[in-house]
Order: structure tokens, then C-alpha cells, then sequence
């Protein structure tokens, strides 16, 4: 699908949209925004038609009501799992798969701003964003082994360790506890700690929005391709990278800017 930022209006989620900042919000509150089989593969076209939404330079991930997510839902969820064969089961992990595949795939950074509840799948969503700040009551759950599960769902064991480290992932991963804020800080799964998280959120995709939207898709995508790879083979990716941002209008317009003493202006060309 082709994404208008100005007319999109998904159905199982909000999305509102001002001055290159998009802010996605999964809006259940009654149920701690909850995810469902629908709202997963809305949420994975989205993020999906994001690259070619060249007016979208920033996305915002939060919740409504106070909660972030609590995950995938009990009833619309688990229960038809379980009646599920192995083909069906598999459609649906791909699926959720390419969720994450999808939101680190778009060029856009993406900002989660996590209050409350944070739990299972949500917790994925928050750990799959570029950049995530905390309310003082987020709690982060990755609460796979309470239902029976393993923690090896939708990336948590190939993402999680690269945030917070194999040691500290592997205890989140087995034990299913909760992760308070002051822990999420303290190990750098979350950026900051913040008294009004959806303000901060927006103001940092403000200042996102407003800088080099070129240069940041790079800087995303290198940060996933080189996680694999040796010092040596990521030094010529960074040179090609870095060369190649150095014959854009954003790096000369920079130049003249400082040289004139005043702020650049980006515009992603």
C-alpha cells in the first residue's frame, strides 16, 4: 500500500501526523492495548510503506491510557493458537517476525515512548525502535515462559543481548520478570527516564525530524548491517556510506551554514 501521512487512517491503531513527525498509538486502554492478528499485520504494512513516505522523517511508538502494551491478546490471540496446526502456527510467528523485520527495515528512526505495562509482544515492539524512553512505572516484561514459551520470539535472542547485554537478556528472557525503569536505564535499554515520556518523545522526534533524514536512515541501516560484521569489512562499509552522504545538498548546506554562523537547514536531499 502507498502511505498518504496526511490522510492515512489505519483501523486498529491511531496515527496522527504533524511536520515530518508520524506518532503511532495502539489504542485498546481498556485492555492495555493488547495486540491482535489484525493489528500485527496492519502494523507490519505501515511500517513496511514507511520507505516510500519520503514527508514521514520520524515515527513515534506509544500507547494509550497510560500503558505501552501488554502484549498479545489472551483471548484473540492465545486461545486460537492453541487450536492451531503447524502451518498455521508458523504463518503466524513469520508474521510477527516480519513485524520487526519491518520496522528496522524503514528508514525512518523510530522513538518508543514506554508508560505502564510493557509486556510479551510489546515489549518486542520497544526493543525492535531505534530509541526508547521510560515514565518512572514502565515496567518491561519479556514474558514468554509464563505462557509455556520460549524466550526466542520475534528476535528478543538476537536483539535484546546487542541492547542490554547475553547476561542480563538471558535472566529477562528465562525468569519472565518485570524490568523496572531504573533497571531499563541503568543497562541501556532505555535512552532516559522521563516525568512526561510523551512530551520527550516528541520533542526528540521533533529534533530528529529536523535534522539530516538521509543521513540518519544510513546510520540505522549500518547499525544493523555491521552487527556481524568484522572491524574491517564495517570500516568500508562506513567509508562507502559516509563518501557517498558527502556529495549530498544536506553536507554542503551544513558547510555554509557554519561558515555563515547560523543553523543548517535539512532537507533530506
Amino acid at each position: 500500500m502507498r502511505l498518504e501521512p496526511t490522510t492515512f487512517e489505519p483501523e486498529h491503531f491511531l496515527w496522527d501526523y504533524s511536520n515530518g513527525v508520524a506518532t503511532v498509538t495502539l489504542n485498546r486502554p481498556e485492555r492495555k492495548n493488547p495486540l491482535t492478528f489484525d493489528s500485527y499485520a496492519e502494523l507490519r504494512d505501515m511500517f513496511r510503506s514507511l520507505k516510500d513516505a519520503h514527508d514521514v522523517k520520524c515515527v513515534v511508538l506509544t500507547g494509550a491510557g497510560g500503558n505501552f502494551s501488554s502484549g498479545g491478546d489472551v483471548h484473540e490471540i492465545i486461545g486460537p493458537l492453541t487450536r492451531m496446526d503447524l502451518d498455521g502456527l508458523l504463518k503466524f510467528t513469520r508474521m510477527t517476525g516480519d513485524l520487526v523485520r519491518a520496522m528496522r527495515a524503514c528508514p525512518q528512526p523510530i522513538v518508543a515512548a514506554v508508560e505502564g505495562v510493557c509486556a510479551g509482544a510489546g515489549a518486542i515492539l520497544a526493543m525492535a525502535s531505534d530509541l526508547r524512553l521510560a515514565a518512572p512505572n514502565a515496567k518491561t516484561a519479556f514474558l514468554f515462559t509464563r505462557v509455556g514459551l520460549s524466550g526466542a520470539d520475534m528476535g528478543a535472542c538476537a536483539i535484546l543481548p546487542r541492547i542490554i547485554g547475553h547476561g542480563r537478556a538471558a535472566e529477562l528472557l528465562f525468569t519472565g520478570r518485570n524490568m523496572s525503569a531504573e533497571e531499563g536505564h541503568a543497562w541501556g535499554f532505555f535512552s532516559r527516564i522521563c516525568d512526561d515520556v510523551q512530551a520527550e518523545a516528541q520533542a526528540l522526534a521533533r529534533e530528529l525530524a529536523d535534522g539530516p533524514s538521509r543521513a540518519h536512515s544510513v546510520t540505522k541501516r549500518q547499525l544493523d548491517a555491521e552487527w556481524a560484521e568484522p572491524i574491517e569489512i564495517a570500516l568500508d562499509m562506513e567509508a562507502e556510506a559516509q563518501a557517498a552522504l558527502m556529495q549530498a545538498n544536506d553536507f554542503k548546506r551544513a558547510y555554509e551554514a557554519f561558515a555563515a554562523k547560523r543553523t543548517p537547514e535539512f532537507k533530506g536531499d
